[in-house]
């Protein structure tokens, strides 16, 4: 009896004691400044009241838990730390535990020893409260965290398939803690060749965005500032395999190009090779006009790769070693250990079927065509 009469009184005091606790937190915790005052006081209200009224309810009758568990998942929407949010549970403890010191000594001084023996009632509420809010605060920013990411990487895939307007764009840069302007690389990398050693979020100065598609792993790399050359060099030791670079670009609207131009760069790559799109162009060009490209191989090469397949691949081989030889016939032969001779003999073979001569320059880009185009074919 005596302590529901106690707890009738601290009930009296709520008011009083939720705005000693707001003056308290909004004078030393910034994040609390920033919240609005009727609302805050309203919740410390609620919250103080709950508390009380659990000092003498049965289990069943009380609600400080669920106020508790209620008031933290809102502090964990409103951005408040967990630590402060914690302070404040500590600071309301101390004014319940002053208000109710002072009710007793005032009102039923000879209790005082009574009251004592209940504070252990008091401490198990506080920390029944304090643990509920910690896991209900836990728990709604995981979920935030969650939302947060996907929100994220929404908003990525918008930039990275051309959906984005400006406003879109303003939001993407926020979610994802990069510029809306900027130099930018996009990397596009094999889906068969991800591992998990793949690139951290952060290399040196350069900040890394990794999003999986069904078409290739693509990275979003902000340079802050690098040189792409640089900034491509310390890269490409992290990446899984083979991959595409895009050309610089600036912003975060150009994503989308760079996303296409990556993937052009990759569908070039010989083996487990890093690539930039300005080293392959002709390459590009064929991956990116397949059809086109299979009527060169056939208009140019075509009577090549009707021979008899010993002939046919020695023939091409010796092709595409003239052309890594910068057209020398010398380094030709040395490359294939033939006699200079033989890879003449080859030459005027290749010009007799194909109608075309290494040694005229228009021919030269026709046959260098063709021959990347057939490369690439075989890939595929």
């Amino acid at each position: 009896m005596l302590m529901r009469r106690v707890a009738g009184r601290l009930m009296d005091r709520v008011p009083d004691m939720a705005g000693r606790l707001l003056t308290a937190l909004r004078v030393d915790e910034d994040a609390y400044r920033v919240l609005p005052e009727a609302d805050l006081r309203g919740d410390m209200e609620r919250s103080f009241a709950a508390g009380v009224a659990a000092m003498y309810q049965e289990r069943t009758e009380r609600r400080d838990v669920a106020i508790a568990s209620a008031t933290a998942a809102r502090r964990a929407e409103q951005g408040v730390p967990l630590d402060s949010m914690l302070r404040g549970y500590r600071l309301a403890t101390q004014i319940t535990w002053d208000t109710m010191a002072e009710v007793v000594a005032r009102e039923h001084p000879d209790a005082a020893v009574a009251i004592l023996h209940s504070a252990g009632r008091v401490w198990q509420g506080v920390d029944r409260q304090a643990i509920a809010a910690v896991t209900a605060y836990r728990r709604r920013e995981a979920e935030l965290s969650r939302r947060s990411a996907e929100r994220a990487e929404a908003l990525l895939d918008a930039l990275l398939e051309g959906r984005a307007d400006t406003d879109v764009v303003r939001e993407a840069a926020g979610a994802l803690g990069v510029p809306q302007y900027g130099g930018y690389l996009v990397v596009a990398c094999r889906p068969e060749a991800t591992s998990p050693s793949c690139p951290p979020a952060r290399l040196g100065a350069l900040r890394v965005l990794r999003r999986p598609r069904t078409d290739g792993d693509i990275l979003v790399v902000w340079l802050n500032g690098a040189d792409p050359a640089a900034a491509l060099a310390a890269l490409t030791p992290e990446l899984p395999g083979p991959a595409g670079v895009s050309p610089p670009l600036e912003g975060l609207l150009g994503l989308s190009e760079g996303r296409r131009l990556a993937m052009t760069a990759l569908r070039t790559c010989r083996g487990a090779e890093v690539v930039r799109l300005d080293e392959r162009l002709p390459a590009a060009l064929a991956v990116s006009r397949p059809d086109l490209a299979q009527r060169l191989v056939g208009a140019v090469l075509g009577p090549v790769l009707a021979l008899d397949a010993p002939e046919r691949d020695t023939l091409l081989h010796t092709l595409a070693s003239l052309l890594d030889c910068d057209g020398s016939v010398t380094r030709t032969a040395a490359v294939l250990y033939c006699h200079r001779n033989t890879v003449f003999n080859r030459l005027r073979r290749i010009e007799a079927l194909t109608g075309r001569s290494p040694d005229r320059p228009r021919d030269v880009v026709e046959l260098a065509l063709a021959l990347e185009a057939h490369r690439l074919a075989a890939m595929t």
